[in-house]
């Protein structure tokens, strides 16, 4: 007999339950988006661009694409570091940091019916469940990803916005004083939204096996 023949079998580890998250923080996972393909541009100058690539729109919510790139000028390795770190330190808690100084990217979205979401709306009270969540909210949801040399940068990133505007016109605000990027926007319309949300579909069409 091996040594290892006799072993006592592992016990099997019991059946976790499904965490659900709540439905403002993030898109659900069992549904297949319909796509907005927008390609259009809030900025371009000699220094960057930045533009919206396509919206990703589930029935609770969507997923905004935002793509950028910035060509490094006479800035010092300091600074350069600086515009770096502005784009790669982007999670939900650090996309606004710099809000106060006001010269950071910030990004936001008009609703139809006037509310507004920003990214600089987030923290950590709502992640804790210390207080109810009525919304608009509007995250980092990452999904994207980018690179970095000593001449210039590359960055997409996904950003989380619930709930899913409907009934008018929505706009898609960005802001970059740092780089000259005043105020811009790029408006995604009622009927685009309205349309895909008719096109999603759920993964699963038959009961759970088992």
């Amino acid at each position: 007999m091996s040594f290892f023949d006799d072993l006592p079998a592992r016990p099997e580890r019991p059946r976790q339950p499904k965490p659900v998250p709540p439905v403002w923080a993030g898109p659900p996972s069992d549904e297949l988006p319909a796509v907005v393909s927008l390609g259009t541009f809030f900025h371009r100058s000699a220094r960057m661009v930045m533009a919206a690539k396509s919206v990703e729109v589930f029935s609770t919510g969507c997923l905004i694409e935002v793509v950028w790139s910035v060509r490094r000028a006479d800035e010092s390795d300091s600074d350069w570091s600086r515009v770096i770190d502005q784009c790669f330190n982007r999670g939900p808690y650090r996309l606004d940091s710099d809000n106060g100084r006001g010269g950071a990217l910030r990004f936001g979205v008009a609703f139809p019916d006037g509310r507004k979401a920003t990214t600089a709306q987030l923290h950590p009270g709502m992640f804790e469940g210390e207080e109810p969540v009525t919304g608009p909210v509007l995250m980092s949801a990452g999904g994207g990803g980018g690179s970095s040399n000593d001449d210039e940068l590359f960055c997409s990133n996904k950003f989380w916005l619930w709930p899913l505007p409907l009934g008018g016109d929505t706009r898609v605000v960005a802001q970059w004083d740092d780089l000259g990027m005043k105020e811009e926007s790029v408006l995604v319309t009622g009927e685009q939204l309205g349309t895909a949300a008719a096109n999603v579909q759920n993964y699963w069409v038959a009961p759970r096996p088992g």
